[in-house]
């Protein structure tokens, strides 16, 4: 029988260990790829990390909602680009909001339904979206037939959806193309 014995360093052991270390450190952080946080400048004020608080911000804007929201839960801002997505993303826009920064997130979304929303004939809802207790985004839509989604705006001015896309993709120099329903 045999026995062979070997020296081992242990500042070569530690050194091995170290990059073995900063090896999976790397990788971890390469495929966690656009996850960094957007920054604080991004997000909207004021902050908002209660009912309460989203009620009132809607009152401040005008618009007269029930007390308690009918619908949340978190939903996934798309990381993909799609034309629903731009559209929604202009609407954004057009009422001083960017959904951009949150690609690939999961934020809040509270909807409460409207009790003042000018010559409605259906029910009206506002939608608020949350990340990190500020809202980034959020809308007022018309569930009539004819009725219409605009920016979370102020109740004083309902603008057109179309307008308000519109009026947003002309600001930045491109053209929407109305989508119609496939079948």
């Amino acid at each position: 029988m045999m026995v062979m014995t070997a020296k081992v360093d242990i500042r070569k052991v530690i050194l091995i260990l170290a990059a073995v270390a900063g090896v999976v450190l790397a990788l971890i952080l390469l495929l966690r790829g656009g996850a960094e946080e957007p920054a604080a400048a991004t997000l909207a004020s004021p902050t908002i990390s209660d009912n309460s608080s989203r009620v009132q911000f809607l009152k401040e804007l005008g618009w007269d909602v029930a007390t308690s929201p009918v619908e949340s839960g978190q939903v996934r801002i798309p990381e993909e680009a799609s034309q629903v997505f731009d559209r929604y993303n202009a609407l954004q826009k057009s009422a001083g909001y960017d959904l951009t920064p949150f690609v690939g997130k999961n934020v809040m979304r509270y909807v409460y339904k409207v009790n003042n929303y000018p010559g409605a004939t259906e029910a009206v809802y506002a939608t608020v979206l949350i990340y990190k207790d500020a809202i980034i985004g959020g809308d007022i839509n018309d569930t009539s037939p004819t009725g219409i989604m605009q920016g979370l705006v102020a109740a004083k001015n309902p603008q057109s959806p179309t307008t308000a896309v519109e009026d947003a993709a002309a600001a930045e120099g491109a053209q929407i193309e109305p989508i119609t329903p496939e079948g």
